[in-house]
């Protein structure tokens, strides 16, 4: 018996117990025991601060204290009584019951924000002040697939691993600590776990622009699709239309940005780039393709294209010869398509390659892209754009930049030979520049204010597309 008597016939004094052997934490709950003779009819008086302060009568020995404040905490004492007059017991001794405020918890995840689907996911539940303790934690996560609240787990490590999340591992979660002796800390604010069932998809995009003059900065973005944290990024550049080659000068640490601070001839051609993400890395879906366009001073080969004209109707057949000054084997010719596919003409079905030259018997609107010579060396040459015109009405333009003080003439020409040149009204970024009197138009001193749009129309046989113009300084000279 857990009862101290006196002498015979001397009132017995109870002992006064709790279920906690450190303090108490705000927001718990404290259970007293009166341990007493286990003979029937008593009741039990449970005080606090002092012996006149009588807070709860029970019929049982136990006495459950709700923490509500450390003012709850204190001296405590219990004594028991029965009959009727009553007949009371000895208080017990004091019991000190030490309260501190409840620990703040705080969960974070990693990686966070937007999941995808294969990634793995860790939870850490931490208990602010609380010292020494020995915590186990319970995580619970409200589904939205399930509609109800569902424990996790509830074991010592503050971590939570999920290896590889799916869908359903979406929802709000929530943790807390507890003591060995069932004391809680406070429960976490939620954290919204979402997964997509989609893998991450990496987006390129390029700034200023994609064509550029030798010399210019340009940079790369990239970025994981509806996810911002987290990613690391590499960089890659065709090698060949079927393999492309890791930029070693990519840094995976630099972010989401790869620059190029001054631009090459030979760094034309098409770049994607991929990301990754954890410890055990994740890797996103490879990204879309993005090209870059660099015109040198003075390239080593020149793209030549026969007819000689940016845009071409469709059935024309089209001949593409990579010329150098010195020596024009082991170039080909290299195409990037609207459709942002990257083709060699010499492994394709769209043209056939001889020598250094390539011919396309039939052109199609698919044909419209950027095309170039590509040495085996990986030189390039300057780019060309080419467009194939379903339509009856073509403008005929230069393939290549313009020389500031030569003479341009245009031409508006009808896919049917009589009459091939139309008469027809010139426009240059969509402002009308002559009025149909012939069959072309002719600058006699182009300066760069006339770099722009053009395009040609007549109003039975319909208008052309629109093509380039580029206009470069009389001090350049170019390998055209």
């Amino acid at each position: 018996m857990n009862v101290s008597y006196s002498p015979a016939g001397l009132k017995p004094k109870p002992e006064l117990k709790s279920n906690t052997e450190g303090a108490a934490l705000t927001g718990n709950t404290v259970t007293l025991t009166c341990h007493m003779d286990q003979s029937t009819g008593w009741q039990f008086y449970w005080y606090q601060h002092t012996q006149k302060h009588q807070k709860n009568t029970t019929d049982k020995n136990s006495y459950t204290v709700n923490i509500d404040s450390v003012s709850d905490g204190g001296q405590y004492w219990c004594r028991a009584g029965r009959g009727n007059p009553v007949y009371y017991t000895h208080y017990s001794d004091a019991l000190w019951v030490n309260v501190t405020d409840q620990p703040k918890t705080i969960l974070t995840v990693k990686p966070e924000n937007q999941l995808f689907s294969g990634e793995t996911v860790t939870l850490r539940c931490d208990i602010q002040g609380g010292g020494d303790t020995e915590w186990t934690y319970r995580w619970t996560v409200e589904n939205t697939n399930y509609w109800n609240k569902n424990i996790v787990s509830e074991y010592k490590k503050q971590e939570y691993k999920i290896s590889s999340v799916e869908h359903t591992h979406s929802g709000k979660y929530t943790c807390r600590g507890k003591t060995r002796d069932g004391q809680n800390s406070e429960i976490s604010d939620a954290v919204t776990l979402t997964v997509s069932s989609d893998k991450a998809q990496a987006v390129l995009s390029v700034s200023p622009q994609k064509w550029l003059t030798e010399g210019d900065s340009v940079t790369l973005i990239c970025e994981a699709y509806g996810s911002s944290t987290g990613w690391t990024f590499s960089w890659y550049r065709d090698d060949n239309e079927f393999n492309y080659k890791h930029l070693s000068d990519s840094s995976r640490g630099a972010g989401g940005n790869y620059t190029v601070s001054s631009a090459a001839v030979n760094h034309t051609g098409v770049y994607k780039c991929r990301g990754e993400r954890g410890e055990q890395v994740y890797y996103t879906e490879d990204s879309n393709t993005q090209p870059l366009w660099v015109t040198g001073v003075s390239p080593s080969v020149s793209l030549i294209i026969s007819p000689n004209r940016t845009q071409h109707f469709t059935s024309d057949s089209l001949t593409l010869s990579c010329e150098d000054q010195s020596n024009s084997t082991g170039w080909s010719v290299r195409r990037y398509t609207d459709s942002g596919k990257l083709q060699g003409c010499s492994s394709s079905y769209w043209g056939s390659q001889t020598g250094s030259k390539c011919r396309i018997s039939s052109v199609y609107t698919s044909d419209t892209g950027v095309y170039w010579c590509h040495s085996e060396s990986g030189e390039n040459s300057n780019p060309v754009n080419i467009t194939v015109h379903y339509g009856d009405v073509i403008l005929e333009s230069p393939v290549h930049p313009v020389t500031e003080g030569d003479s341009l003439t245009l031409r508006c020409l009808y896919r049917y030979k009589n009459p091939s040149v139309l008469t027809a009204d010139f426009y240059k970024d969509g402002s009308l520049l002559q009025k149909k009197t012939t069959g072309e138009m002719i600058i006699p001193t182009v300066s760069k204010s006339h770099e722009g749009f053009y395009y040609c129309k007549h109003t039975e046989r319909g208008e052309s597309l629109k093509s380039w113009i580029s206009v470069r300084g009389e001090s350049q000279s170019s390998l055209l």
